[in-house]
């Protein structure tokens, strides 16, 4: 059961922190490089206030974004401003999302997003999250992979899991933390059992591979072999 006010909430906690973040930067440290190859911070920045836009566009039942150019143009006019009016839009579109999300609606009601990608509306909310949460780590300041909750670790791990299920450039795969927490994705043909790989490693590291923010060093695939490659997001 998806819990969208339970996500509703940690997605405003997760703002928060952000913008916190954020604000002991300068006008020169937003111009500067981001995690994200090829992105300053202030591409970061205005991708989550244009993102926050475009899950407003879904929540009422218009198109995520009119196409890729216009998203990705929104985001290259928007990335050279300054911190002030960065940090206004995050906070700005920010309540616009809890607003919009606040309306009473069907929550089992089925979505469109990008690409033609389905969900249910109450996983908006999750999806929120994890561009608030792993953006906050892309802008290089005060966290890391390894600074976000157990929860939604765990629960990052199992929807990028479920997004690359069926996926035939993937091999079958068992994802496995020390722990004993496992999952499975890839394509389905070579699930029998011992025919699977297995990438093994701590949660963060998976996370962090899976998500396309880490290479996966930390990480054993069965064999000895390299990593499976995986597509972008």
């Amino acid at each position: 059961m998806i819990d969208h006010v339970h996500d509703l909430a940690s997605v405003r906690e997760a703002t928060d922190r952000l913008l916190g973040a954020a604000a002991l930067l300068d006008n020169a440290a937003v111009a500067a490089p981001s995690r994200l190859p090829g992105w300053s911070r202030g591409h970061v920045l205005a991708h989550i206030a244009r993102n926050a836009d475009a899950l407003v566009n879904v929540l009422e039942g218009r198109p995520m974004y009119p196409d890729a150019a216009t998203r990705d143009a929104d985001i290259e006019r928007d990335a050279p401003r300054g911190l002030d009016v960065h940090l206004a839009d995050v906070r700005n579109t920010a309540d616009r999302f809890q607003h919009s999300a606040a309306v009473p609606a069907d929550w089992n009601r089925v979505v469109t997003m990008r690409n033609g990608v389905t969900d249910v509306a109450a996983r908006l909310p999750f999806r929120r999250l994890i561009e608030v949460e792993l953006h906050h780590v892309d802008l290089g300041l005060d966290r890391d992979l390894e600074d976000l909750s157990e929860e939604f670790t765990l629960r990052e791990i199992a929807f990028l899991a479920e997004r690359f299920s069926g996926n035939p450039d993937i091999p079958s795969l068992t994802l496995g933390t020390p722990d004993g927490r496992v999952w499975h994705t890839g394509r389905a043909e070579g699930t029998e059992e011992g025919t699977r790989l297995s990438v093994t490693g701590p949660a963060a590291d998976l996370m962090g591979w899976l998500a396309g923010r880490r290479e996966g060093t930390a990480l054993e695939c069965s064999g000895g072999g390299p990593l499976p490659v995986l597509p972008a997001l």
